[in-house]
C-alpha cells in the first residue's frame, strides 16, 4: 500500500481538496496554485504534487467537492418541499432558490456565483472538469425534476434543460452589469415563461411526497 493510501495519506489529500475547494469559492481558478493550497491546508509544498497528479487534477477535485456541497444543499432542500400545486411565481422563486442558492452577504454572493460559472466555462477547456460537471449536472437535474414534480410541473428533460439555460442566462447577465440582482432578475424571467415551458400538470407517483 503506497503512502497515499494509509489512513494519514488519505487525510493528508482530503484536507488539500478542501483547502482547494474554500480557494476556489473565495477568488476563483486563479487561486487555486500548489503554494496557496499547501498554506491553507498547513501542509508542506511538496504534498500538493505527492498525491495529485497535476494542478489541474486538484482544481478538478475541488470543483467536485464545492459541487457536491451544493448538491447536498439541494437535495435536502428538495427534501423540504411539500407536495402541492403551485403558481407560476412561487415555482419561479422555488426553482431560482435551489438553482442560485440562498443570498449570503453581497460581495460573497457576487464571488460565489462568478466561481461557479468560470467552472462552467472551464469545463470547455478541460476533460477532467467536464466529467465532473456531466456527472453533477445529472444529479442536480434529478433534484429540480423532483422539485417541478411535487409543484405538479413538467419535468422532461427537455423542460429541465430550457428552465436552468433561462436562470443561468439572467445570473451571467447579472453578472456582467454588476447593478443587477441575478435573483430578482431570474424569477422574473422564469415567472414569465414557467408556465410554457412547465406547465401544471398531474404526477400521481409525487403524491405524498
Amino acid at each position: 500500500m503506497s503512502s497515499a493510501a494509509t489512513p494519514k495519506g488519505e487525510r493528508r489529500r482530503q484536507a488539500l481538496v478542501e483547502a482547494a475547494a474554500d480557494l476556489l469559492l473565495e477568488g476563483g481558478f486563479d487561486a487555486v496554485r500548489h503554494r496557496s493550497v499547501a498554506t491553507r491546508a498547513d501542509l508542506p509544498l511538496a504534498s500538493t504534487t505527492y498525491y495529485f497528479e497535476s494542478l489541474d487534477d486538484l482544481i478538478a477535485c475541488a470543483v467536485e467537492r464545492n459541487g457536491t456541497r451544493d448538491l447536498a444543499a439541494m437535495r435536502s432542500r428538495v427534501g423540504e418541499i411539500v407536495h402541492l400545486p403551485r403558481g407560476s411565481s412561487d415555482t419561479a422563486d422555488l426553482l431560482v432558490e435551489l438553482m442560485i442558492g440562498p443570498p449570503e452577504p453581497s460581495e460573497t454572493d457576487r464571488e460565489r456565483l462568478i466561481t461557479r460559472y468560470e467552472r462552467f466555462v472551464a469545463c470547455a477547456r478541460s476533460a477532467a472538469l467536464r466529467d465532473v460537471q456531466r456527472r453533477l449536472k445529472a444529479q442536480v437535474d434529478e433534484a429540480l425534476a423532483d422539485a417541478l414534480l411535487r409543484s405538479d410541473r413538467d419535468a422532461h428533460e427537455g423542460t429541465l434543460r430550457k428552465l436552468v439555460a433561462i436562470v443561468d442566462g439572467a445570473v451571467v447577465s447579472s453578472l456582467a452589469e454588476h447593478e443587477m440582482d441575478p435573483r430578482e432578475l431570474a424569477r422574473g424571467m422564469l415567472s414569465d415563461v414557467i408556465d410554457i415551458l412547465a406547465p401544471r400538470v398531474t404526477h400521481p407517483a409525487a403524491e405524498g411526497a
